[in-house]
Formats: structure tokens, sequence, C-alpha cells
């Protein structure tokens, strides 16, 4: 038979992800979670390893002709330990809510109380949100942020640990801009006899190269997204201490999952290489440089922030005082080139839907190769966008500029 190419087979498609690589090239994109992963990672993740069944485990497979796969497994393995400094590492995970339900369907019983960080309050649906699966199977109780400080209230945390003695406390956060306190928290499960999760698909670039504490020495179970700031392919692994391994593994297959996605395991693996690199860590320094450059020039331009900053790749931004809502204000500014998306603020009286807040994330621009001039560059049309948010002259002005900056910038 033929093989035929894309643009043969199916024009439609073959026509849509160029019109998604016009719009991830043309515009300039802020959303926290999202970066551009590389071309190596790209192919091998489009590799014929699409074609492979390897249910099981490397040397443990119930398909033959799992050779390579085992290869490629375990390379994925080994560079996750040494990147990370764990004992154990399952790279099977489809995403980071399977890596998260992997720890739970290994160390949990329906019924059982898990404790994470309100999803309002930048918490994630996977930690306990009652229209996810945690919300529905496990009893939740969640800790928040400081109203007046926008800090996690860790005395808050520790009275809730005390008071509902949850089998597992998560620490984690989709939405959250400073420096996570995992001693602290492990201290508090300590004291209560609860396992210790940290999510870390946030973070885990800046964990990876020494930017943030690591929960390592802490936690029992860490998971996290390959995307993100580890700016690998679309999903997830969970790392633990060796004495969880047997657990977890059954967990995730047969518990799970069936067969994993070995072409996307050999782009993990790729993208773990990468992180090893001291390019890397050079490349994590400037995504922390450019989202502090960008918060203090917002708060210059009488934009207020939540906890008034950011330690790491991302900022709240409360929209409150420009009386707009998130929603206004993604919509926008997307009509100006700025993708970023509408956010609920701790404390928040307006539904996820509409919000009250954008979130703003620094790691795709940063490996497009802008720095701190282009984020007070990026300060400013936000600005102009927002303060004329029903201005057409102005965004059209504002997306001349967001052009300009793409072509000065490009990418793939």
């Amino acid at each position: 038979m033929k093989m035929k190419s894309l643009k043969e087979v199916d024009p439609d498609i073959y026509e849509l992800i160029l019109q998604e690589k016009k719009r991830e090239t043309s515009k300039i994109l802020m959303i926290a979670s999202e970066n551009y992963a590389s071309k190596a990672i790209m192919e091998a993740q489009g590799s014929l390893f699409t074609n492979k069944y390897a249910e099981g485990y490397p040397g443990r497979r119930y398909y033959g002709g799992c050779e390579y796969a085992d290869e490629v497994e375990r390379l994925a393995q080994e560079r996750a330990k040494k990147l990370f400094n764990v004992e154990h590492v399952n790279v099977q995970p489809h995403s980071g809510t399977q890596a998260n339900m992997a720890v739970y369907f290994a160390m949990l019983q329906p019924g059982d109380t898990i404790m994470g960080m309100s999803l309002p309050h930048g918490g994630h649906l996977s930690h306990g949100s009652p229209v996810n699966f945690t919300g529905k199977l496990y009893k939740t109780v969640f800790y928040g942020v400081n109203k007046e400080t926008g800090y996690i209230d860790m005395e808050e945390v520790r009275r809730l640990a005390h008071e509902h003695k949850p089998k597992i406390i998560i620490t984690g956060a989709s939405a959250y801009p400073r420096i996570i306190d995992f001693k602290a928290f492990a201290e508090i499960a300590k004291e209560v006899g609860a396992y210790l999760m940290a999510d870390i698909a946030h973070i885990a670039g800046l964990i990876a190269t020494g930017l943030h504490p690591s929960p390592v020495p802490y936690s029992d179970f860490i998971t996290t997204t390959t995307h993100k700031t580890l700016r690998g392919p679309r999903g997830g692994i969970v790392m633990c201490k060796a004495n969880y391994a047997k657990a977890i593994d059954k967990a995730v297959f047969p518990g799970i999952q069936g067969g994993p996605l070995v072409h996307v395991i050999a782009a993990k693996a790729v993208a773990f290489q990468e992180a090893l690199s001291e390019d890397f860590k050079e490349y994590q320094q400037r995504v922390i440089k450019n989202a502090k450059t960008l918060a203090e020039a917002l708060k210059k331009k009488g934009f207020k922030l939540v906890s008034d900053g950011t330690d790491n790749h991302l900022m709240l931004v409360d929209l409150t005082n420009f009386n707009i809502t998130g929603k206004e204000a993604e919509e926008a500014l997307d009509k100006a080139g700025i993708t970023v998306n509408k956010n609920t603020i701790p404390f928040d009286t307006k539904p996820p839907t509409v919000t009250s807040g954008i979130r703003i994330g620094t790691p795709s621009v940063t490996t497009r190769g802008m720095g701190e001039q282009e984020m007070e560059e990026i300060a400013e049309i936000i600005e102009r966008v927002i303060k004329n948010i029903s201005n057409e002259s102005v965004i059209k002005d504002m997306k001349k500029k967001v052009q300009s900056l793409c072509k000065r910038f490009p990418i793939y």
C-alpha cells in the first residue's frame, strides 16, 4: 500500500495544522501552562513508535516486539531520575491528572479524605474539585491563600489538617505565583499521619534546574506534566520513593491505563535530555527574570497582582480596579494578538466562566528568545488594550506592535 501524505489524505486537517502554526507563530502566547516543544521532541512524538503496543513495563511486556520500546522507556526513566534526583519514576501516565489518579488509586480508598488547594485560590481540578473524579470519589478539604497577602495560609493548612485528618495532603497549584514551602507541608503531613503528594506540573522546569526548592526530600509522591516549564510533549509522570514503586506501577498499569504511548514516552525522553543541559538552566533563569520584569512593569501601570508579584513563571492579575472581567480582557488581548487565559482570583465574586482576573506566564515568550526589554513592551501593549478595551483603533495599533515583536523572534 502506498503511504500518502497528510495533505493528500486529509486536506482539512492539513489546513488546520497550518492555521494553528500561523496562530502560534504570529501571536504572543502567554498562557502559563503552555510552551513550544522543540523540533526534536515533535519528531520523536511523530515517530513510528505510535504503531507499537507495549502493555506492561520494560522486560515485562504482554506483547512481543518490544525490545526497542523497552529501551525508549528505560532511557526516559533514567533521565527523569537523574533530572529530579528521585528513586523511582513511572513515565507512562498520559497526563498530569492521570499521574495524580495513579497516586490516589495506589494509596486511597473511595471515601477517604484528601486535602488540596482550593481551585479558585489557584489549585487544580484533580486536587478535589467537586466536578472532578476526586470530588466524587473522596471527601475533600481545601486550604487557600491569605486574603491580605495572597500567600498560602500555612496556619490554616495546619488547622484544617488537624481537624479533618486527611489521608493525603496535596501541594502544588495551577495559578500560584509564589514559592511553595514543601518542608512546611511535610511537617504538617507528619503531624497528622498523612501522605504528602507534590504536584509540580507548573514548576517542574524550575525545580529540575534548582531555581525552586525541590519537594523530593519531603514528599512521598511527586507528580508532574511534561509540558509547561519542562517544555516537553503533553503527558505526565509519577515519581516516588522506592518503597512505593510497586504500588504506583500497578496503579498506572493495569490500574488506570492500558498500552502506554511509546511515541510520547520517546518524546518525554528527549525532553528530559534537553532539560539536563546547561542551556535549559539558563532558559529557566530567563523565564523567572522575564516574569519578574513583566510583573513590575504591570504594577507600575496600575495593575494589581495577587500576592503583589511573582517568584516563578506566572502572575495573576486582579482586574477589579479596572472594572472589567477576565473574559473581557482575554478577548480584547486576543484581538491584539496576545493570548492569555481568564482566571479566578482568590475570593472571586464572579463565576469561572467570567472571572475577575487573567493569568499570564512567560515560558513561551522566553522560548522565543524574548527578554526584559520585550517584557516592558508587552506590559505597555497590555496596558493600552485594557485601558482602551472598546477602542478598535487602539487594539489594531497594538496588534501591529505584536506582529512586529513576533517577526523579531520567530519560532519553528
